[in-house]
């Protein structure tokens, strides 16, 4: 899976990137190695808003785009949160898709019950 850094009012720095790959690395063995996922790291700029560090990541696999953004005190706290979100999403899609073969390979044999 290739993973693309980018910043938004924001630098992006090694230890950051390497922190993504990490958090990411588990989602990376679940989905195929043609998918690309860009993550996308802002800082809003008002001052009125106290979670001002936001993360987006939007995953596109074959047939399907999941997206998930969140936003805390942290960037390191903001990135977390997404990849929570983003696995379980990755989850529900593996566990929809394993559902959908299992049942047409039901209706293709059917005298085994």
């Amino acid at each position: 899976m290739r993973i693309a850094v980018k910043g938004r009012n924001f630098t992006v720095e090694d230890d950051l990137r390497e922190r993504i790959e990490k958090k990411f690395a588990k989602i990376a063995n679940q989905v195929s190695s043609l998918a690309d996922m860009e993550v996308e790291l802002c800082q809003e700029r008002n001052p009125a808003i106290r979670e001002s560090e936001v993360a987006e990541a939007t995953l596109y696999l074959k047939g399907i785009t999941l997206r998930a953004r969140e936003r805390s005190d942290s960037m390191v706290h903001s990135i977390n949160l997404v990849a929570e979100d983003l696995s379980r999403q990755v989850k529900r899609h593996r566990d929809k898709r394993r559902k959908r073969r299992e049942a047409a390979k039901a209706q293709q044999q059917p005298g085994i019950a």
